[in-house]
């Protein structure tokens, strides 16, 4: 099962380190433009292909979307009662409340728990993007304007992917196609643009990223624990919730620093080590939820 799990993590450091040597050769590399295209195509295209591809039932599955709706903005709101010298509560909060669903969350989920639960998998997934595209960047873009998050096209992906997930004959086949090829390119290229980051020794005190990760870690068991609690879940979704919560910050937490300004060297440390200390964290969170729930 390690084993299995590091082939899981590690391709994600990989990709990380061929943007560092990147960054390193080329040292004068403008990733601005890379970085944009990345949020206003790459992104809303991989949104829109996810909920076509797999359209979710509100009715049948309310008490696991109230749960993940939970247990991203508890976490956050129990951070903001946090104080971290020389970061902003608004860094501290998008780093503690969205979690890499995508590129690490749906393969692990499907390795521990099973390919019969994607349906639910996919649920929260396309939840954390739901809020990270309007919740987080409501509280990114304060210098920006509270309502620069309406234009973002990820937003409004989003909403035409809700729409058309159950109509998929309005528009013929080669639109979802194209949404799916560019969709593919997001998440190697926000991982490449982390690593070109980092190549430019502005990584923020490690110091301070353990401690927020460590900060997060203890904020999302203790809503987990509220959640479980509070609503009826079967084992199923609790497993896949429990792991939800321990997941590392998301990759998309630096890259949307880096487009509003804030804080997008401090963001890049959170991001790695709570990577890194992933190594840890989720063998031993699928070891208790597999042996207890």
């Amino acid at each position: 099962m390690f084993l299995t799990l590091l082939n899981i993590v590690v391709p994600v450091f990989a990709v990380v380190a061929v943007g560092f040597a990147f960054g390193r050769r080329q040292r004068h590399a403008d990733m601005g433009f890379v970085n944009l295209a990345n949020v206003v195509v790459f992104c809303p295209a991989l949104v829109f292909s996810a909920l076509i591809q797999n359209p979710v039932s509100v009715t049948e599955s309310w008490p696991l979307i109230l749960a993940g709706v939970l247990t991203i903005v508890l976490p956050g709101l129990l951070l903001a009662l946090f104080r971290f010298r020389g970061l902003e509560r608004r860094t501290l909060v998008v780093a503690g409340m969205f979690r890499n669903a995508g590129n690490i969350g749906i393969p692990l989920m499907m390795l521990a728990y099973g390919a019969d639960q994607l349906g639910a998998i996919i649920i929260l997934f396309v939840l954390s993007n739901l809020l990270h595209f309007s919740l987080g960047l409501f509280i990114l873009s304060k210098d920006a304007g509270r309502w620069q998050w309406l234009k973002n096209p990820n937003v409004w992906a989003a909403m035409l992917g809700v729409l058309l997930a159950d109509h998929r004959a309005m528009l013929p086949e080669f639109v979802y196609t194209s949404a799916d090829l560019l969709g593919q390119i997001a998440v190697p290229l926000m991982l490449f643009a982390l690593g070109v980051r980092l190549s430019g020794g502005e990584v923020g005190d490690l110091g301070m990223a353990f401690r927020v990760n460590l900060a997060y870690l203890l904020a999302g068991a203790a809503s987990f624990a509220l959640v479980a609690w509070l609503l009826p879940l079967g084992n199923d979704w609790l497993r896949l919730l429990a792991l939800s919560v321990m997941l590392p910050p998301a990759v998309l937490n630096y890259l949307l620093c880096e487009q509003y300004r804030c804080q997008p060297d401090k963001m890049a440390s959170i991001v790695l080590l709570g990577n890194a200390m992933s190594v840890v964290t989720i063998p031993l969170v699928v070891y208790l939820t597999l042996t207890y729930l």
